[in-house]
């Protein structure tokens, strides 16, 4: 168990830079509203309708279950110990890397979630430079970022529960309505449930589908992230269904299957993408497409420019940059986000992303290694020594683990053949793990934290 958490920064949001206080904390529903802005996003619809058509739809939807217990298990182990803790990543991040490899944590999860930002922020600018030709797609970049960016102001307690509460049931709606649209329009088919490549299904195809889903982990950090305003009271509830399985199923394979007959019935022109889902939706929907089309991206958004801000601010934090409140942060984020659509640069940040998400699953598998080792407890009786003043700038044990992870990881994506490929982040997950647990079972407390406090 995690006891009592040495952590003194004085002048710092307690939100950003310290662990979570119980006056802080949110109850359920406010948690859960605020959290399931993830579940919608076109993403999930296209990206499952891609691996139909690749891998077919019944390894697609096997893939998509298998990341659903998948996700809902590790998640689960998460978010029961981000909230016993109150700790944030960035703070996490110290324990296992030092103040230097926590940095570069922080680094990889905001610019991740600026990525993400640039995605989703895209699709709705399209949609509504589609809908209002007069205005310039670089209007509508901008249209999206001020409006974005003043929804975190107020961060998770304030407003961002309030906001995707009120915007959840409509894109309920959003969804059965672009089902009910296509089968009026086209009517019903079997043929969703044959999608696939030319030539047949590919063998293990189901693996493929499964290993794709790795590379989106960076949601176990979203989930961390937002876990621990949860109260120690509603810790079940969080671990098994807000975070767990029940909120995957929805966010994976309802969403999933949902695009994958979506993709499989309305006609698209060129290559699948979220645009030219996008596009369809809005010649079968009119205005109604548009709206849901804002409701699934804006909700989204609100986490992804969340947490770039408040992982950005960590992450200058260790630089001496403190006196900057979280609206400065989320104006500099919407400037980054707004420069990198302009700028049109999505192929460097799709290999950026494939980089990022080996180093995001070698992370999880640290994270998980330390919270199932005592080890660490032992060394230091159940403290958690986060302190900025106190933990050493390079920790070995995590530094390590995380970097013989990823870098294996990284050589087999690169210079492996195509099925080799494939276990990239398995191999990097079982890597990290192995490595970090067994360097912690003979760690020192010099490793933690500095020489003369050791």
């Amino acid at each position: 168990m995690a006891g009592k958490i040495n952590q003194k920064e004085d002048g710092i949001d307690a939100n950003a830079s310290m662990p979570v206080p119980e006056t802080e904390r949110l109850n359920r529903r406010s948690l859960s509203m605020a959290w399931w802005a993830i579940c919608s996003a076109m993403f999930w619809l296209v990206v499952s309708a891609t691996l139909a058509m690749n891998f077919g739809t019944i390894n697609a939807l096997i893939g998509l279950a298998l990341s659903v217990v998948t996700y809902g298990i590790i998640n689960s182990i998460i978010t029961r110990y981000a909230i016993r803790t109150g700790l944030s990543v960035a703070l996490f991040s110290r324990v296992l890397f030092g103040k230097v490899g926590a940095a570069l944590a922080t680094l990889i999860f905001f610019a991740t979630a600026i990525y993400y930002s640039v995605f989703e922020g895209s699709v709705i600018a399209v949609a509504i430079q589609a809908y209002f030709p007069g205005l310039s797609l670089e209007i509508a970049y901008l249209i999206v970022v001020l409006y974005s960016v003043p929804l975190v102001f107020g961060g998770v307690q304030n407003w961002l529960d309030k906001f995707n509460g009120v915007l959840l049931p409509f894109y309920i709606l959003g969804l059965v309505a672009a089902v009910a649209f296509s089968i009026n329009e086209f009517g019903y088919s079997h043929a969703w449930l044959a999608l696939g490549p030319e030539g047949g299904n590919p063998e293990n195809g189901w693996w493929n589908c499964f290993t794709y889903f790795m590379g989106v982990w960076i949601l176990m950090m979203y989930t961390w992230d937002y876990a621990r305003f949860g109260r120690e009271s509603d810790s079940e509830f969080h671990a098994r269904i807000n975070f767990g399985m029940p909120f995957y199923l929805f966010t994976f394979l309802i969403n999933g299957t949902i695009g994958i007959f979506l993709a499989a019935t309305i006609p698209t022109e060129g290559g699948l993408s979220e645009v030219s889902v996008v596009l369809a939706i809005l010649k079968l929907m009119g205005i109604w497409g548009l709206l849901f089309v804002w409701v699934s991206q804006t909700r989204i958004n609100t986490a992804n420019f969340y947490l770039a801000a408040e992982n950005m601010q960590a992450f200058f934090e260790r630089f001496g940059i403190t006196n900057i409140p979280r609206f400065g942060w989320a104006i500099l984020v919407g400037g980054i986000v707004y420069a990198l659509m302009l700028l049109n640069v999505f192929n460097f940040i799709l290999q950026a992303l494939a980089y990022q998400g080996i180093f995001v699953v070698a992370w999880v598998a640290i994270a998980l290694a330390h919270i199932f080792s005592p080890k660490y407890d032992q060394l230091f009786d159940g403290h958690i020594e986060c302190d900025h003043r106190r933990v050493t700038a390079l920790n070995p044990c995590g530094l390590t683990a995380w970097f013989a992870g990823a870098g294996i990881g990284i050589l087999v994506l690169n210079f492996g053949n195509a099925s080799l490929a494939l276990f990239s982040a398995p191999l990097t997950f079982l890597i990290a793990f192995c490595v970090y647990l067994t360097l912690l079972n003979s760690a020192k407390h010099h490793w933690f934290i500095k020489d003369e406090l050791a």
